[in-house]
């Protein structure tokens, strides 16, 4: 994999002088943010050796390097799932590419189904824990040893003071952030009303097929690392409405001005 990963940086490193200190990975709905990217140079994933491929409404397919605050930044705009038959080590691969152009912190966003009663369609939740129902990790198999250890912590997956400073920056500009444990399911198929009764029980307060395996990776190669969640809707069984992708893509439509707003403070806030 490490022949993989040099392979894809060189290939990056030759298409653009931009030398990214902040990675973004956009969810469902999201990739609207790599638009506002100055100065941008776009490369198709289809393009870069060794680069997975997004196959879902929504996520585009584009590799985005530029600037935003002033901040040389590189945006996946599209991302991948287990659902859509991707390896988990396919998935993580951009966040060693990142790790490899120097890239120092992450951003990681999602659309999220809220479990936490006290949320609403609407709310931006920043994931400050996880968990991992799919029982599955990107870092089983032979560890890359020059990106970092073989059993990474993952006591604090996300880094606290730089998640305070956003928290603080975006409160003062009218915008709440909330705090919440995101729960990993592997999709495609929307949860039963049964399965969100027990993932409340464990604590969870928001669900989403998608982020954890970034999380892990990021962790494993010691990136500084925020992930935010847009609730797009109430998880099955919390509210009696049918869950649509569609509804997700309309809500985030909807924040799109607030969400970005938290964003560009996590970036300027680096």
């Amino acid at each position: 994999m490490s022949t993989k990963i040099e392979k894809a940086t060189q290939y990056i490193k030759e298409h653009t002088e931009i030398k990214p200190v902040i990675g973004l990975i956009l969810g469902s709905g999201l990739g609207y943010i790599a638009d506002k990217v100055e100065n941008s140079k776009i490369i198709k994933y289809k393009d870069i050796p060794f680069f997975p491929q997004s196959t879902v409404v929504g996520h585009e397919g584009s590799l985005v390097l530029g600037t935003i605050e002033g901040v040389p930044v590189m945006v996946l705009k599209g991302r991948f799932h287990a659902y859509e038959g991707t390896e988990l080590k396919k998935i993580v691969f951009p966040i060693y590419v990142m790790k490899a152009l120097g890239v120092k912190g992450i951003i990681i966003t999602n659309a999220a189904g809220g479990i936490n009663r006290t949320f609403t369609p609407g709310d931006i939740v920043a994931n400050t824990d996880f968990i991992n129902f799919t029982f599955k990790n990107p870092l089983i198999g032979p560890n890359l040893d020059k990106i970092g250890p073989r059993f990474p912590s993952m006591e604090e997956p996300i880094d606290k003071k730089w998640l305070k400073l956003v928290i603080d920056e975006s409160k003062s500009e009218g915008i709440e952030i909330k705090e919440g444990i995101y729960l990993w399911t592997l999709g495609p198929s929307y949860e039963t009303p049964a399965e969100i009764k027990l993932f409340e029980k464990l604590n969870a307060d928001l669900v989403g097929m998608s982020t954890m395996p970034e999380i892990m990776a990021a962790k494993h190669a010691d990136l500084k690392t925020l992930s935010f969640s847009a609730v797009t809707n109430m998880a099955a069984g919390i509210l009696s409405e049918p869950l649509k992708h569609e509804d997700v893509l309309k809500v985030t439509e909807k924040i799109k001005i607030k969400f970005e707003k938290v964003v560009y403070n996590a970036i300027k806030l680096f």
